[in-house]
């Protein structure tokens, strides 16, 4: 049995320490909290969220390179396995107009841990200055130009029961990419039941769409608010949506 050190917790099922990370960090990436390719946070990060040493973490993800789960390149450690299947179809994409309209284009997302809007905060229900989970997107054409940019805003409700939103707290510094593409499904499997409110507005002359989403569940508490600005002159915004079978 590999010896723990002082400030691992006691085994408890009769596996090394770093097995149990490792087993942990496994079921993390195959709910596709760390999509694939995207770097894993930082060992002092690991260590902290599994409350472990760092080198208890070293271990654990040496068993996981060996194993072809994870890969490390001058990037740092990154997940190589495919999340898993959605179970259900999804009406709904995260941010709200995520796909872009461009195949060329390029899209980058960010998580920050600061205080939202003055209109985000009142939306969601928070304290003025208080800070949530604030996810950033843009999509940009080859030249660079932006086609789109969101900017989304999640409540405490949000946090405190999808696991898998909280888990970004820890790693939301602006600069690790943070997708959340299946943000909407990690919802509903927390048994949240989604609704959701789209307003569309012209902004300025027109040459820009403004898209505000609001989300909340069915008990009414809001969960999320997301502000899309589309570039109306080099894009074009598509909704797209599957009406039930007739009973």
């Amino acid at each position: 049995m590999a010896r723990t050190t002082p400030h691992d917790p006691p085994q408890t099922d009769g596996r090394p320490r770093y097995w149990q990370v490792a087993s942990l960090l496994l079921d993390e990436l195959r709910d596709g909290t760390v999509p694939p390719g995207e770097r894993l946070p930082g060992e002092r990060h690991l260590a902290r969220h599994f409350g472990v040493s760092r080198e208890t973490v070293r271990q654990a993800l040496e068993v996981l390179r060996r194993s072809g789960l994870v890969a490390t390149d001058r990037r740092g450690s990154h997940a190589t396995l495919g999340g898993r299947p959605v179970e259900e179809p999804v009406s709904l994409t995260f941010p709200v107009g995520a796909r872009p309209a461009d195949p060329c284009a390029v899209d980058r997302a960010t998580v920050t841990w600061e205080a939202p809007s003055p209109e985000h905060a009142e939306a969601l229900g928070l304290a003025p200055y208080r800070p949530t989970l604030v996810h950033r997107y843009r999509s940009a054409a080859p030249d660079g130009r932006a086609l789109r940019t969101a900017v989304t805003s999640f409540s405490a409700v949000a946090l405190a029961e999808v696991a898998e939103l909280a888990r970004y707290r820890d790693r939301a510094d602006g600069a690790t990419p943070a997708q959340l593409r299946r943000a909407y499904d990690w919802m509903r499997k927390a048994g949240l039941t989604l609704h959701h409110r789209d307003a569309i507005t012209q902004v300025g002359d027109a040459a820009s769409v403004r898209v505000t989403r609001r989300v909340h569940d069915q008990y009414a508490r809001p969960l999320e608010i997301t502000d899309l600005l589309v570039n109306a002159e080099r894009d074009a915004l598509v909704y797209e949506f599957t009406l039930p079978a007739a009973g």
